[in-house]
């Protein structure tokens, strides 16, 4: 009998650590620009502390204010995973603090992206685990279910599915699909090359601003002395 609403799915497709490591220290905006800006975790989704986030994406659907998922997830999920709540954005009880966060990091998790709230927001800034979530309250969770682990859910406006690959910075998250990849590192590498020779081009006073003009042109935008 299939329980939906209430059920876990063990095994996921991890993309290879080779693939996920290419993406360190690409800018999350570099990247997002490759993706036609369509893949972005939306901007209420910020992030709680400095630490850069990469990994594999490990999917938990919860109930709003509740966090039982969230906890089995804990000790599910392989280092290297992020896991990622789809809380549905419900921000009037926590469904994380520090006590987890110091169990996630002792398991080698790689971050949390959380649409939902969180807490001990105070002490979640200097552990050195990457954190996305959408609000801070004191208020405690509940721990009653239902929710399901490993299913596709949708985070700050986003699709995500279990395996794919989460890149997150200052600016915010971008959500990359397995396949897609290789090729958007290529794309992301090679933009990451030419913003370089721009910023030369402003330092020496040369960067070409004619597109502008022209863009306004094609508009048919009138200009007045």
């Amino acid at each position: 009998m299939s329980n939906v609403g209430l059920r876990i799915y063990k095994t996921i497709n991890r993309p290879s650590k080779a693939i996920i490591e290419s993406f360190t220290g690409l800018p999350v905006a570099n990247i997002a620009d490759n993706m036609n800006r369509m893949s972005c975790i939306h901007a209420r989704l910020r992030p709680m502390n400095n630490v850069p986030l990469l990994g594999t994406a490990f999917t938990i659907k919860s109930r709003p204010g509740d966090n039982l998922l969230l906890h089995k997830a804990l000790d599910m999920a392989l280092p290297g995973d992020v896991l990622v709540v789809d809380a549905q954005g419900d921000v009037s009880n926590s469904i994380m603090g520090e006590l987890m966060v110091l169990w996630a990091k002792k398991r080698g998790i790689a971050g949390f992206v959380i649409d939902g709230a969180i807490r001990d927001s105070g002490a979640l800034k200097n552990l050195g685990v990457p954190i996305y979530a959408a609000g801070v309250t004191p208020a405690g969770p509940y721990k009653d279910g239902p929710g399901e682990i490993n299913v596709p859910v949708s985070c700050g406006g986003a699709v995500i599915e279990p395996g794919d690959i989460l890149v997150g910075d200052e600016d915010g998250l971008v959500v990359i699909k397995p396949q897609d990849a290789f090729e958007l590192l290529q794309k992301t590498k090679a933009k990451n090359q030419a913003e370089q020779k721009t910023m030369e081009d402003i330092k020496n006073m040369k960067w070409d601003r004619s597109w502008v003009d022209k863009a306004l042109a094609e508009r048919g935008c009138e200009i007045i002395d």
